[in-house]
């Protein structure tokens, strides 16, 4: 199965930025795409992502510092993430929904460290 490749993910200290991106050229029919996190110890939950209308939900521990947007093809993702803390160190993972088969498809994940 195709996966969606995301890439961007690093160390940053507290206060800092990262971008985060996620490539789905090679998934066909994507209803809707997302980012989720998973921290040591915890569930995967989600961060940010478009509904099947374009509509944009967040997290309330990142809304007004996290930022989720796409290209115009509606392929690839993008999470600004600014004023990083440390409790937003995760394994972040993009999601895409595939309408034709009513499939959620998981990439594999990038890692973001986050230093006091």
């Amino acid at each position: 199965q195709v996966q969606p490749v995301e890439s961007g993910g690093g160390y940053v200290q507290s206060g800092g930025s990262l971008r985060l991106s996620c490539a789905a050229s090679g998934i066909s029919s994507v209803a809707s795409m997302g980012w989720y996190r998973q921290a040591p110890g915890k569930e995967r939950e989600m961060v940010a992502r478009y509904n099947n209308l374009g509509s944009i939900n967040y997290a309330d521990s990142v809304a007004g510092r996290f930022t989720i947007s796409r290209d115009n093809a509606k392929t690839t993702t993008y999470l600004q993430m600014d004023n990083l803390k440390p409790e937003d160190t995760a394994v972040y993972y993009c999601n895409v929904y595939q309408w034709s088969t009513g499939q959620f498809i998981w990439g594999q994940g990038t890692q973001v460290t986050v230093s006091s």
